[in-house]
């Protein structure tokens, strides 16, 4: 390990988030009874112009009047380059309460996207005495996010979360496709048969935003899956994006939580084996031995870390 250690994430659960148009206020009960660990309240690309004041309304009284239990409660408002977001933050953190547990911010392209917004959030929360500091989730989803993704992670001690967000992240990049994740028609490999071998399109931003995320101590997510027809497409793009080390995904649709929720949980059969390997190393200690063999392969420290995050992760959505 390096001199500088690796903090630990922040401890909530966040496989699955359920996103909603903060215009559609009818639905919102039923984004709360949902089995989502966060709430997405929309005021960015689901609403339209006109009526992004009255979806701003319709949030703020939503987060006063719906019981949303132990979920995450966060709003995503509208981009810096619009003429609408300092009024969703100002009103947000004024009028929303202290049930308002994150903004999301679109399409952050450097540190000072988020200093932008953190030095209002901090005026507005020190102007009402806001009894509980607001958290913050950004979405990577530009080539300049991509490039500054390690400074962003570091700009503000707000930043809880970040999720990749596919579509406008290939737009731009000019890829050439209009599908948002999961596999592309045209990017695959020729074996030696001369089958094709499918890659992952969105793998390179996906490490490196569960890399920057770790470094700093914050939870990666995987954004959206666009044809919510398919499942086991949804499936394979979760379980790629949990295999990199991401621990949840959006769901643009209410049928996608349960599979998102379904990937991100550990089984009992990883969590048996995780208890397993805890213990071995438990008595390999006791022997003076720094690693042992369990079902035929050699586990050592790292295995010890390995298994401590599928316990906690757990040990965490239990709670």
């Amino acid at each position: 390990m390096s001199f500088r250690l690796q903090p630990p994430t922040t401890a909530r659960p966040n496989r699955c988030q359920l996103f909603g148009p903060g215009s559609r206020p009818e639905i919102f009960p039923k984004m709360a009874a949902s089995k989502a660990d966060v709430i997405n309240l929309d005021l960015e690309d689901s609403v339209a112009p006109k009526d992004k004041p009255a979806a701003r309304a319709n949030i703020i009284q939503a987060i006063q009047t719906i019981d949303w239990g132990n979920k995450t409660v966060s709003v995503r408002i509208n981009g810096l380059d619009t003429p609408y977001w300092y009024k969703d933050v100002v009103e947000l953190v004024e009028q929303a309460g202290d049930r308002l547990d994150q903004i999301m911010i679109p399409k952050v392209g450097c540190p000072e996207d988020l200093y932008a917004v953190d030095a209002l959030v901090t005026a507005a929360e020190t102007h009402i005495g806001r009894s509980k500091s607001l958290d913050f989730e950004i979405i990577i989803e530009s080539a300049a996010g991509f490039a500054n993704v390690n400074v962003i992670a570091a700009a503000t001690p707000r930043l809880k979360a970040m999720s990749l967000g596919a579509a406008d992240f290939a737009a731009s990049m000019g890829m050439a496709t209009t599908g948002i994740g999961g596999t592309q028609d045209n990017y695959y490999m020729l074996s030696p048969d001369g089958s094709q071998h499918y890659s992952d399109p969105w793998h390179g931003v996906t490490a490196a935003i569960v890399a920057a995320c770790r470094t700093h101590g914050i939870l990666p997510v995987d954004g959206p899956f666009g044809d919510f027809s398919d499942d086991e497409g949804f499936r394979a793009q979760a379980r790629r994006s949990a295999t990199l080390g991401m621990v949840g995904k959006w769901a643009i649709h209410p049928k996608q939580i349960a599979l998102a929720n379904e990937v991100f949980t550990p089984s009992d059969a990883q969590v048996a084996e995780a208890r397993e390997i805890l213990a071995a190393m438990s008595e390999a200690d006791k022997a003076g031995q720094g690693a042992a063999v369990y079902k035929g392969r050699l586990i050592d420290l790292a295995s010890i870390r390995q298994a401590e995050v599928i316990v906690k992760q757990s040990e965490l959505i239990g709670a």
